[in-house]
């Protein structure tokens, strides 16, 4: 089957890499130099790289074409196309939108307040308890909230990410990812993935597009996952007729699963770590080509073995990026090399975005995956090159093996 991806992330080069394993011919608009290694990537984007092509199905994976109709466009011209229609997508690309609806069918979610001015922002804080998280309205590419330890950090990040916000209580417990497919009605899920949001380790410093997840088959029991497809999934899908990927970024909170937010597509880097673990007998692009058509029969299973990918990022990341630099050591690493910012250069492949790369590997139990993904980071330099050494390190604390050697060193 002829497939178009539209974008040219991690996440879109971990899309090609499961359908090509399939036997798929790729194509990509815009693409990367991974993605170019089993596919074809395309200069134009949107219906014009359809037309160039004529793909069976078009797989979306960021969340601004999403957001911009583009699955609405692909509809009217009567192509299958795997997302949500611009109005389903509102549940990412307005964080009041998906609080309101929220509160309309009743899941469980933070306590909140919408707020449309930096003045009313500065005086809702009074509502809450410290600390208390500030969350832009809008797509902000992950970088949209500020969790405010006391008042001056509050009416600044009020300021910084107005004026349209949510503000809302501060939810303790630990996070976990959850991903479906869907086809308007039915749905089949992921098993759940842990993302690592911040720069830097033990949850430090400034918020990122994601530095890294792992995929397990723990982090949630069977119990846990059945709770949050009937009080979460399940509404949501049946409301609205949401198509496409629903992302459920959860709170784990004494009280129960609680929805921090809704993403209207795969996350990125838990597509890395879910589509490696993915089961070979998953038939993913069968799955994918159904969710466009409404008729959802195909169940997404995972492999036993744990996933772990580490994103590694460009100098000044999660600010202004520096590109350019030239990246070694490519063919040697031993893990999978899902590309994001990357460029061909007079060189070879160098730096050309924030997130450069994700390595990602498997391991017979998550000790195993974790320090199978570091070698692999060994492998790889480029000039400045960040990245978490803590990656999975959460899973380790709650299920220790009886060794424990040191990841990243």
């Amino acid at each position: 089957m002829k497939i178009l991806i539209i974008g040219g992330g991690g996440r879109e080069h971990a899309i090609a890499w499961r359908l090509a394993k399939e036997g798929h011919q790729i194509y990509a608009a815009p693409g990367n130099p991974g993605i170019a290694q089993i596919g074809i990537n395309l200069n134009t984007t949107g219906l014009e790289a359809a037309k160039a092509v004529h793909p069976a199905l078009t797989v979306v994976g960021p969340e601004a074409p999403l957001a911009e109709g583009i699955v609405d466009q692909f509809r009217a011209a009567g192509l299958p196309i795997v997302g949500p229609t611009r109005e389903m997508a509102r549940l990412e690309a307005s964080k009041i939108h998906a609080k309101l609806l929220m509160e309309r069918l009743g899941i469980p979610t933070a306590r909140f307040v919408q707020v449309e001015s930096a003045e009313a922002g500065i005086a809702a804080l009074s509502q809450f308890d410290l600390p208390v998280a500030i969350k832009a309205d809008g797509l902000a590419t992950g970088k949209g909230v500020i969790i405010a330890r006391n008042r001056e950090q509050a009416e600044v990040a009020v300021r910084k990410l107005g004026p349209r916000l949510v503000i809302e209580e501060f939810l303790s417990g630990e996070e976990a990812s959850f991903i479906v497919l869907s086809d308007g009605r039915r749905f089949t899920a992921f098993e759940a993935s842990q993302d690592h949001k911040t720069l830097g380790e033990g949850d430090t410093g400034p918020n990122t597009g994601g530095m890294g997840a792992y995929s397990d088959g723990r982090i949630l029991d069977s119990s846990q996952v059945q709770r949050i497809l009937d009080t979460i999934i399940e509404p949501v899908i049946s409301t609205t007729g949401f198509t496409g990927f629903l992302y459920a970024g959860l709170m784990m909170t004494s009280a129960g699963p609680k929805v921090l937010e809704f993403n209207a597509r795969l996350g990125d880097p838990e597509a890395q770590a879910l589509l490696h673990r993915l089961d070979e007998a998953t038939d993913f692009a069968a799955a994918l080509l159904q969710s466009a058509t409404g008729s959802l029969r195909e169940t997404l299973r995972s492999k036993a073995d744990p996933s772990v990918c580490v994103v590694l990022a460009a100098a000044g990341y999660p600010g202004k990026p520096r590109t350019g630099d030239p990246i070694h050591g490519l063919a040697e690493c031993p893990a999978q090399v899902f590309h994001a910012g990357t460029r061909s250069g007079a060189g070879g492949i160098e730096t050309a975005g924030g997130r450069v790369l994700g390595i990602t590997a498997s391991g017979r139990d998550l000790s195993s995956a974790i320090q199978n993904a570091y070698a692999g980071v060994q492998a790889i330099r480029f000039e400045g090159m960040q990245y978490r050494r803590d990656i999975g390190r959460k899973g380790l604390k709650r299920w220790p093996p009886a060794t424990i050697e040191a990841a990243g060193t």
